[in-house]
């Protein structure tokens, strides 16, 4: 049996979840931290996030639990995986998870993209901290 392909990466912040929850949801804070787009904690409400060099990705927001949970889509047409981000109280901090799932490991974009992205999500969380 094949080990499922999903990428989690955990960080610990030492802010309030209200502080990370804005980074993920507030575009403005969103386009410095990693990527520009209309991100919004809507369930229903679509938005392209631009990947530089890999385009504009469409995702679809599927789940939201304000300063929980976020959920979307991710490369609708392309990809087709799912991000969740989860936030837990921790003391006076936030510890987030991120889960990355759903790549077609059958697909060689799909494995490829499973590969850059196991590498460089725990870059790109840890770098959520510059605009807290």
């Amino acid at each position: 049996m094949n080990k499922p392909a999903i990428i989690e990466v955990e960080h610990l912040f030492s802010h309030p979840p209200a502080s990370v929850w804005k980074a993920l949801t507030d575009p403005a804070l969103h386009a410095r931290w990693w990527a520009a787009g209309d991100v919004r904690p809507v369930v229903g409400h679509r938005f392209d996030l631009d990947m530089g060099q890999w385009g504009k990705q469409p995702c679809e927001v599927v789940q939201v639990e304000p300063d929980r949970l976020l959920k979307y889509k991710f490369g609708i047409g392309t990809l087709n995986t799912f991000i969740t981000w989860r936030l837990a109280a921790e003391g006076a901090g936030t510890r987030l998870k991120l889960i990355h799932e759903g790549f077609d490991m059958d697909s060689p974009m799909g494995r490829m993209a499973f590969e850059g992205m196991g590498a460089g999500w725990p870059k790109v969380v840890a770098h959520l901290a510059t605009v807290l």
